[in-house]
């Protein structure tokens, strides 16, 4: 039996039967569609964290107080120690390779002027924050360079703050107050929308001693650093915890961070997330091959009076082997196409109706895809296929 042969016979007996065909190749299209849309959901959500983060840039390391191993209760069994100061800031300015360092302090405080006010998040910086965070002054200017111990009255507003509390009006110059504490107003930042759904618009900035008292804290929640891009992050981190720790009378109570420790963290977990989903999703490819495997079944019991006619007129038991595997690839196959036009479709529909959401198809998964959708035809198609090319003859012209 030719191929062209073997084609044709494969393909007439599908198209014999439209509505079986069509429910057999359900289960393997939404199978595909549903890998195909999920992978593309965490495909992009994995470039979406990342690039919200690598915005900032990579030469970037955060030290946060307590380390991170440490277990038991703080300052019983474990646990923090020395607190995270400004003067261990100052002290990180001095080393060789650093460019900046940026203390930082947040809290949550009510923001109130005129007798229009709301809860907005705090940041307690310096003067180089906008530089470090690659965030701009829209009108006015930023905190004053000088000495971070210094508490000042002056604030910068985020822009969408700025737009609550003083409408379209300019607000240079006015004065606002911050838990209950009066500043006065110098600048207003340019909008950079939400990162990592947090709206980093809604937010006022204080200098850092003052943010500080404002919340009765005499310890820093983290201190920022920028590294020169020739450095070694090796020798940039160890000549930091080693500065830290002479500070600390010789105990590391605190953690560095790496901007590329922290960016391959997310890729990991992201990966792990897209392959988890990805299996999820191809459990339906599973139901969609026993639904296949069932339907040959059928076929091989309608048509077996078929079989004994094609062996008697000369066709092998592997011809028929080979026409009715034939038959579930061709399945399977089709099925896995119409499954990648609905899933590709349903990607680029998709932030129509959810605006915002990151969708991104892998070429690999989609692959993927149609690969596992072809075995699973192939799987779902050998057995029915050897009962068929097993068939006596003589038993299968007698069958009704």
């Amino acid at each position: 039996m030719r191929l062209k042969d073997l084609l044709l016979l494969s393909f007439g007996a599908i198209t014999a039967r439209p509505t079986r065909t069509g429910l057999s190749l359900l289960g393997i299209a939404i199978g595909v569609m549903t890998v195909i849309l999920l992978t593309s959901i965490g495909e992009g959500t994995r470039r979406y964290v990342l690039s919200e983060f690598t915005q900032f840039g990579t030469n970037l390391l955060t030290i946060t107080r307590g380390k991170t191993q440490t277990v038991g209760i703080p300052g019983v069994l474990g646990g923090t120690t020395h607190k995270l100061t400004i003067q261990d800031a100052q002290a990180l300015r001095q080393l060789d390779g650093i460019i900046r360092v940026v203390p930082l302090s947040v809290g949550n405080a009510r923001v109130e002027t005129e007798g229009r006010g709301r809860s907005v998040s705090v940041f307690g910086v310096t003067a180089e924050m906008p530089e470090h965070w690659k965030f701009s002054v829209r009108s006015g200017r930023f905190l004053p360079q000088g000495d971070p111990f210094r508490r000042q009255s002056v604030a910068v507003l985020g822009p969408k703050l700025k737009t609550e509390l003083f409408g379209d009006a300019s607000p240079l110059g006015s004065f606002v107050r911050i838990a209950g504490y009066r500043f006065r107003v110098i600048g207003v930042m340019t909008p950079k929308g939400n990162l990592l759904g947090f709206d980093i618009d809604d937010a006022v900035y204080v200098p850092v001693a003052s943010a500080m008292t404002m919340f009765n804290m005499d310890e820093l929640m983290e201190i920022q650093v920028a590294f020169g891009f020739g450095r070694q992050l090796e020798t940039i981190t160890q000549q930091i915890r080693d500065r830290l720790m002479d500070r600390h009378r010789g105990e590391e109570d605190f953690t560095i961070v790496t901007q590329a420790a922290m960016l391959e963290t997310m890729d990991n977990i992201m990966n792990v997330i897209t392959v988890a989903v990805a299996v999820i999703a191809g459990i339906s490819m599973v139901v969609g091959a026993i639904g296949i495997m069932t339907v040959m079944w059928m076929v091989v019991r309608e048509r077996t009076a078929e079989i004994g006619l094609l062996k008697a007129t000369g066709a092998t038991s592997g011809q028929i082997y080979q026409l009715f595997l034939c038959e579930s690839i061709a399945l399977s196959t089709i099925g896995g196409t119409v499954g990648l036009a609905l899933g590709l479709s349903c990607v680029q529909i998709l932030p129509t109706f959810i605006p915002g959401i990151p969708v991104h198809p892998h070429l690999l998964y989609v692959l993927a895809a149609l690969f596992v959708s072809t075995m699973a035809g192939i799987c779902s198609g050998v057995i029915p296929a050897r009962h068929a090319a097993s068939i006596d003859p003589v038993i299968a012209l007698h069958t009704p």
